[in-house]
């Protein structure tokens, strides 16, 4: 589960440079990264900060790495979800046009949670588990 944890983290930090919502009749396109011409700030950063600190728990091999590994996934997909809902929403009449990026961090974020709920734990007796 760790080597998909990771690639689901690659696929996060790609989506959050794609396109997420364009609002076609004032032309803006927002991203994770950009969100020029509107109030929603930066919304892709702390994604990208939570997967960082995503990758580097998933590397190491420490029993407290692993559980503290759930508290940032977890908060990684409730960032996700508030930037649907939050993004995505329709306002003033205008319902924004969603596109793949959006939805890639979602599902980039489901997976990376049941990643982390499923570590490759070293026992002590010798034995591997997960």
């Amino acid at each position: 589960m760790k080597w998909i944890g990771i690639a689901a983290a690659i696929l996060l930090i790609i989506s959050c440079f794609l396109t997420w919502v364009t609002i076609g009749s004032k032309n803006i396109v927002i991203s994770g990264v950009d969100a020029t011409g509107t109030s929603f700030g930066k919304p892709g950063y702390f994604n990208l900060l939570m997967t960082f600190f995503f990758i580097v728990c998933t590397l190491l091999a420490k029993i407290w790495a692993k559980r503290i590994n759930l508290l940032f996934t977890a908060m990684n997909l409730a960032w996700a979800i508030r930037n649907y809902f939050i993004v995505s929403a329709c306002m003033g009449g205008e319902c924004p046009e969603k596109h793949a990026g959006l939805y890639f961090v979602l599902v980039a974020s489901l997976l990376m949670l049941a990643s982390s709920l499923f570590p490759d734990i070293e026992l002590p007796d010798g034995k591997r588990q997960g």
